[in-house]
């Protein structure tokens, strides 16, 4: 059951757990799908490992460009990935939402994978961190809106998995 302020999305994909985690953790695999649909990254540096980092731009129509930063803090292989998620500048600076007046600066997130008959049950549980209450309650406030987001990015994934 999700706490408050915690985004849930669970996922099944027709592709063994070993492989939703390798388009997890390369870089020529998340340029591929990561983001909403219609959007395009550019990956400026992926170290995926623990106190590594994921920085991108993000072009989205209608939008512009946003840039994005992740920091792994635990990775088990095929198993489990916890990063912390913000909005950054070109030079990975963590800065405020580009999008939203309230907005806390940093998500902790979890992806756990469990595969079973050859299909993979992914969910994801993100929730903020180090955040006043205001930002907690904007953060909540959004959560219908981020489970619609990251459906369609989810989305991609699931039709990027089809075709490796």
């Amino acid at each position: 059951m999700a706490e408050r302020n915690e985004l849930v999305i669970t996922r099944v994909f027709d592709a063994p757990r070993k492989l939703v985690f390798k388009v997890w953790s390369e870089a020529a695999h998340l340029a591929e799908w990561w983001g909403p649909p219609g959007s395009a990254i550019e990956i400026k540096k992926l170290e995926f490992r623990p106190d590594g980092a994921f920085h991108y731009r993000m072009s989205i129509p209608d939008r512009g460009e946003i840039w994005g930063l992740f920091v792994y803090r635990e990775i088990v292989e095929s198993e489990r990935i916890v990063f912390v998620s913000s909005f950054c500048d070109k030079d990975g600076n963590i800065i405020l939402s580009p999008f939203f007046k309230v907005w806390p600066l940093e998500i902790l997130n979890t992806i756990t994978l469990v595969e079973q008959g050859g299909k993979t049950t992914m969910t994801l549980r993100g929730g903020p961190i180090n955040a006043t209450e205001e930002e907690l309650e904007a953060y909540e406030s959004m959560i219908g809106s981020m489970q619609q987001g990251f459906g369609g990015t989810f989305d991609r994934l699931d039709t990027y998995l089809a075709k490796i």
